[in-house]
């Protein structure tokens, strides 16, 4: 292991030196032509009518209006959006990232820092160049006192190495259920961990789905599958400390409780509620196709996501069975009693520019571009009659078919400094994120006050960190095979699974991160 990352450590620093040796200052060809950039784009695929990332109509859009009012041409970077902590290590190991990059990950812009590979934002914090996006951030709600552009500034030095998109919406996941066979077998929906228990042992038995029932469908992404089950298992009192120090690349396999989730989800799989093949599930359409067949009862998601038409899960689920209803439900208790969940960070997607970007100031203009309502507001709702209609004086998103459809909610995967609907009024903006939906608001607003109801986000603390960055890719994989061995295994051997599993993902890094995040704490 340590021999890998010494030689990618090493590959890194020859790309980033070949690179900057051979960019032109300026970012011009002092004849008066545009400066032009790179910029990351998420790859989704193209299923379900989704466009070209890089070559539709919202990517023309932005280059006309930004050429128009900054003199910058953009060209987009696909990144495959499963796979995007490896593609970013390739292309800055090979010396030829985008100039602005996003990812969701902190410890990946940690390693690339430590290795020096990004450019200081830090001067251009209170400068005009940067003036839009610190006034649209505000202050950061994590860090009382603290504008939330500055969320990533060195305590010491005041380096700035990413800023912060802005999260209007922090609702995370939810667990849904089929209602209809709830009805059908005459039962309620469930309420407490071991009813949601004996209720999927209802579905296995009564097989309402037809002979493939599944009870509890999920994929092979598994920390973020089990979240909702597993996190409402960790112990409530814990402190900010504890639960500072062992949270170890978003995962919280080491606070309290957590374990006895995954032991629950042991003795799902080994009764037969599980999906049995979600090991080898890893494409969406593997992953969501039962669920549009009719065949799954209930699994864990984004709060919203079964009711995004350009998902299609529920719409083709109706298609397949007009009687079928999904709906949210809040039943995994807490040791208190209460069914507490994660919710996010008010601080999105983190967009961070490489060193061998060739004219990083307008590569900052492009993020300062993207904080103007303006500009943020049409990709957010497009065009009127196309993406939207306006409905009691708000726009209600609706799927476009063709050319306009969004590849992603809002398009967040080209606002950047934006995660979810805002139409500068707090009220509209609620009013709109439940009508943006082609499905019954209240079905909506159900789904969203489930994912918020007693939910907590995990705790900030800014100071700087490095260890995790080198570790980032090992941790998460070593992670999944964790929580795969430990769900699958006989329940006799669940203890001696686990704690085999826990150590060498420890001994991968996790322990590294740990005691540093220990030497690091402080109380705010």
């Amino acid at each position: 292991m340590k021999v890998v990352k010494t030689l990618w450590a090493t590959l890194f620093a020859m790309g980033l030196l070949l690179s900057v040796v051979s960019c032109k200052d300026g970012g011009t060809d002092g004849k008066g032509k545009a400066v032009t950039i790179t910029v990351e784009v998420f790859d989704r695929g193209t299923d379900g009518g989704k466009t070209d990332p890089v070559n539709n109509e919202w990517t023309k859009w932005i280059k006309e209006k930004l050429l128009k009012d900054e003199g910058i041409a953009v060209e987009f970077v696909p990144i495959p959006r499963w796979e995007e902590t490896q593609a970013l290590n390739n292309l800055m190991a090979a010396g030829n990232p985008p100039d602005v990059c996003l990812t969701y990950t902190q410890e990946l812009i940690a390693q690339y820092r430590d290795l020096g590979g990004l450019f200081d934002m830090g001067p251009y914090i209170d400068s005009p160049v940067l003036a839009d996006l610190k006034a649209f951030l505000g202050p950061d709600p994590a860090l009382p006192g603290r504008d939330m552009i500055r969320r990533f500034e060195d305590p010491k030095t005041k380096l700035v190495y990413a800023v912060p998109a802005r999260r209007m919406n922090t609702a995370n996941r939810n667990m849904f259920i089929r209602k209809d066979w709830l009805d059908t077998l005459g039962l309620p929906v469930p309420g407490t961990t071991e009813a949601f228990f004996q209720t999927l042992l209802a579905f296995k038995q009564e097989k309402p789905g037809g002979q493939n029932t599944i009870p509890f469908g999920m994929g092979s992404n598994l920390a973020y599958e089990v979240q909702p089950i597993c996190y409402a298992f960790i112990e409530p009192d814990l402190s900010l400390k504890e639960r500072w120090i062992n949270l170890v690349v978003d995962r919280h396999f080491l606070l309290p409780g957590y374990k006895e989730g995954v032991r629950f989800m042991n003795r799902m799989y080994n009764e037969g509620l599980i999906d049995p093949n979600f090991v080898l599930i890893k494409s969406e359409e593997e992953r969501w196709n039962p669920v549009r067949a009719g065949s799954v009862g209930t699994f864990a998601v984004d709060w919203d996501k079964i009711y995004r038409e350009n998902d299609h899960i529920f719409s083709d689920l109706k298609k397949n069975i007009p009687d079928a209803e999904l709906i949210a439900c809040d039943p995994i208790t807490s040791p208190d009693g209460v069914t507490r969940k994660l919710k996010y960070d008010s601080a999105g997607v983190f967009m961070f520019i490489p060193k061998t970007a060739k004219n990083p100031e307008a590569a900052l203009r492009y993020i300062n571009w993207l904080a103007r309502y303006e500009n943020y507001h049409f990709l957010q709702i497009g065009k009127e009659g196309i993406n939207h209609d306006i409905v009691n004086d708000i726009p209600k998103i609706k799927v476009a078919a063709g050319p306009w459809i969004q590849n992603s909610p809002q398009n967040i995967d080209y606002t950047l400094t934006i995660n979810g609907l805002d139409l500068a009024d707090p009220e509209l903006t609620l009013r709109g994120l439940a009508s943006g939906y082609p499905w019954p608001v209240a079905m909506i607003e159900n789904a969203y006050n489930i994912a918020m109801t007693h939910a907590e986000a995990d705790p900030i603390i800014p100071v700087t960190l490095s260890v995790a960055g080198a570790y980032t890719q090992t941790i998460i994989d070593k992670g999944n095979v964790l929580l795969a061995q430990s769900i699958t295994c006989k329940p006799a051997d669940f203890d001696a699974v686990w704690e085999a599993g826990i150590q060498e993902w420890l001994s991968s890094g996790a322990k590294a991160i740990i005691d540093e995040r220990r030497e690091q704490f402080y109380q705010p």
